[in-house]
């Protein structure tokens, strides 16, 4: 069922190394720098100081933010009609749904009604038209029964 166990020679394989080759560093050459004129001439500032002393340099101008587009401003009149006719259309939203639900709850009851009196009506149908006699009734002998304007009497 299993193979027997032979001994096994390793085999011998050609190996083959690979060296990496080193490529000569690169110099960086630097570029020539050309003297470049600003598009506009900077305005040369001198102060005076306090102990006479004279400085002169190019003035700095501070960054200035772009300005923020303005909004729009928004009347208070415009605003008010906006909220006004948002509660004007949910408020009639709310009526709609209250006479929704107002019909449905008096739909439900009339059914409701409706059946009870089917239901009445047959127990007083089985009651009237039963067929267990008349138990209840009173028995009379007409034989021995005098009528006289229009009274019984017996």
């Amino acid at each position: 069922m299993y193979p027997e166990r032979t001994p096994h020679v390793p085999v011998q394989r050609a190996v083959e190394v690979h060296q990496p080759t080193p490529y000569p560093p690169t110099v960086a050459v630097p570029a020539p720098l050309a003297p470049v004129q600003p598009g506009t001439v900077p305005a040369v500032a001198s102060i005076v100081l306090p102990d006479g002393r004279v400085v002169t340099g190019y003035a700095i101008n501070p960054a200035q933010p772009e300005p923020v587009a303005a909004k729009p401003a928004v009347s208070r009149t415009a605003v008010n009609v906006a909220l006004g006719g948002a509660g004007f259309l949910a408020v009639c939203g709310g009526l709609v749904l209250l006479t929704s639900f107002i019909a449905a709850l008096t739909a439900f009851i009339t059914q409701l009604i409706t059946l009870a009196a089917v239901i009445f009506g047959g127990w007083i149908a089985v009651q009237i038209l039963g067929t267990r006699g008349h138990q209840g009734g009173t028995t009379v002998n007409i034989r021995k029964a005098v009528f006289k304007r229009n009274h019984f009497r017996g």
